[in-house]
């Protein structure tokens, strides 16, 4: 049989102020009929340029200047239809996409219309290209929700992105995608956005679909362990240029080029060595100072006691009785100065919320939050005025969006200025520190005087650590940072984060779902899950003997870059988060919190309050 999609020496050059930029130089590759072809490479190869091209949705920008997309989906037809040669906004074009092409987006939130109902949005595909009526959508989409798994499909219809879970927003996409029943589903990093557990779910789903339809899969990702677990073939581009293919096993099992051998040793992976480090393709050239750390203090930096947070909510988007969400239930944590703290779990699981109780940037409910800047420990919602000061400047915050988290108005001199501004830094001061906190994370001083935008994502990244630490903290909250990045930038960073803690003597609290990512950097982890820590032990333990149900749940659903650890599908329930699924002595039945229980030296695991009395 020929190929479902066949590109043949495919050119796509961008306009711009500078000049003429290629980013695709004359690719070729094949999409077997119900097949995956992974594309991999870092931000920037052409991945998702290679798929815009497909769909003829390119930038204003862009144009393809050479080649051809021959794509075989008609069998009535004589030969393919050329892709490159329709006009992108024309009758013909129009039918494929959506139709016999269809498109799932990195980030469902910006890619669902917020004023429409996901049935609606659902919906209008079909009635779009067959004519349906609005019963016959609707019933078709109710059909389609049901395959991707939603709950209550009838209820799904009438619902809007808003109202639904990260997971649920990507199976609204899924199933906006699929009810077309498409030959290829281009899916451009259609798990990067979510937890590992809703990750594996999305990954089953796809699978299942696929062999269900019979449909040819385009995965454009940068995780080499979605590719394990997904791909029949494997695709590496490099700066718009295919650099290495084949059948997954060979590629991934004897890489032969040497950018996608690089790649695989850039990847954070369990079982790493102590003092390994990850290998990232482009080192950081970082001048980082030796701080005097002699005044880190004896005991625990960071204490936080039976911390608990509620939520109000009110009921449907037009009043109606209010609700209560335990957020964060009776949390206990400690982290000792000098060393990084992991908190882990599910979105929607509290870790974000208590991250923000511990900057007050939200007040709990009960229990308290004690910080030592080596003067003792004090509560830090006790703090106000100059004490409150002191400690905003102790305490910085690393964001997980390094687009979002950067004024596009102001210089890179003015975002790193600013704080210190606000703590009276004077004029010459601010100016030798910005410079010297350029250097600290990799960066030419001389890019002070540029906008954000002029950079890349992990340059951003760079830059939004270099401003957490201008005022010299003493602890970093770090909120997912590298979710957002590539793995070779993921290296840089997470390389950079480790080197200025130990040259500087700083204290990390790192919330992360990526558990190969807070296996590298952490000594301590906790697990998180509806609100409680369900197990708290060093890392070496944690993953050696992980004790609780919900916690070998989430290691089992972490998709690994070798082909000797294939994710086990069938595990994949969802029930992992249900603590009256959890089997005996775990199960907590409703308004049972459980107690914490020492298993090991430092290892504690939560179990059932009428377990733990069975026990004593």
């Amino acid at each position: 049989m020929s190929p479902l999609l066949s590109i043949r020496d495919l050119t796509v050059d961008f306009r711009s102020e500078a000049g003429p930029f290629r980013a695709l130089h004359g690719l070729s590759l094949t999409v077997e009929r119900g097949r995956t072809l992974a594309l991999v490479g870092e931000s920037g190869s052409g991945k998702s340029v290679t798929a815009q091209a497909i769909l003829r949705i390119l930038p204003a920008a862009a144009s393809i200047t050479g080649g051809q997309i021959l794509f075989a989906g008609d069998r009535a037809a004589d030969r393919p239809t050329d892709i490159a040669a329709l006009p992108a906004e024309g009758q013909a074009m129009r039918a494929l996409r959506g139709g016999r092409i269809a498109m799932i987006f990195q980030e469902p939130m910006t890619c669902l219309s917020p004023l429409h109902t996901i049935g609606d949005q659902v919906g209008e595909v079909l009635r779009i290209h067959t004519g349906a009526t609005r019963a016959e959508a609707d019933a078709r989409t109710r059909e389609a929700f049901a395959r991707v798994g939603f709950p209550d499909p009838a209820r799904a219809l009438h619902t809007y992105p808003f109202e639904l879970s990260g997971g649920l927003r990507q199976r609204a996409m899924i199933a906006m995608a699929l009810i077309m029943r498409p030959d290829l589903l281009v899916a451009d990093e259609p798990t990067t956005a979510l937890d590992v557990t809703t990750q594996a779910q999305i990954l089953a789903l796809l699978t299942r679909l696929q062999y269900e339809n019979g449909m040819a899969i385009l995965l454009i990702t940068h995780d080499l362990g979605v590719v394990a677990n997904m791909a029949h073939d494997v695709a590496v581009l490099y700066r718009g240029r295919l650099v290495e293919s084949g059948p997954r096993d060979v590629v991934l099992r004897r890489p032969g080029h040497g950018y996608l051998q690089a790649l695989i040793r850039a990847v954070p992976r369990f079982g790493m060595q102590p003092g390994e480090r990850l290998t990232p393709i482009r080192p950081a050239n970082a001048v980082i100072p030796v701080r005097d750390t002699s005044a880190l203090p004896a005991g625990p930096i960071l204490q936080v006691e039976a911390i608990t947070k509620r939520f109000t909510l009110r009921s449907g988007r037009f009043g109606g009785p209010a609700r209560t969400v335990l957020a964060v239930a009776d949390v206990s944590l400690t982290l000792a100065a000098g060393t990084t703290l992991g908190l882990v779990g599910e979105s929607g699981s509290g870790k974000t919320t208590l991250s923000k109780i511990v900057m007050r940037a939200l007040n709990p409910d009960s229990g308290r939050v004690l910080f030592d800047d080596g003067t003792g420990p004090a509560d830090v919602n006790g703090l106000a005025g100059a004490g409150l000061f002191a400690y905003r400047r102790a305490v910085q915050f690393v964001f997980q969006d390094p687009y979002a988290s950067l004024d596009p108005r102001m210089t890179v001199r003015q975002i790193l200025c600013e704080p210190m501004e606000i703590h009276g830094l004077a004029a010459p001061a601010r100016k030798a520190r910005a410079a010297e906190l350029m250097a600290m994370v990799g960066l030419d001083p001389a890019m002070l005087s540029r906008y954000p935008h002029a950079f890349s994502g992990g340059q951003r990244q760079r830059i939004g650590i270099a401003r957490a630490l201008a005022l010299q903290p003493r602890l970093l909250v770090l909120d997912e940072p590298v979710s957002a990045l590539d793995v070779s930038v993921q290296a840089q960073i997470l390389n950079l984060l480790k080197d200025l803690q130990a040259a500087l003597g700083l204290s990390y609290l790192i919330v992360s779902h990526n558990l190969a990512v807070v296996d590298y950097m952490a000594d301590t982890i906790a697990v998180m899950c509806r609100g409680r820590i369900v197990e708290e032990a060093p890392k070496v333990a944690l993953f050696d003997n992980p004790a609780h149900p919900y916690t070998r749940a989430l290691l089992a659903a972490v998709p690994d870059p070798s082909l000797d650890h294939p994710l086990d599908f069938s595990a994949i329930t969802g029930d992992q988060s249900d603590p009256s699924a959890w089997p005996a002595p775990f199960r907590l039945g409703e308004g049972d919190a459980g107690t914490m229980q020492a298993i090991a030296p430092d290892h504690r695991v939560r179990h059932g309050h009428a377990q733990a009395l069975r026990a004593a």
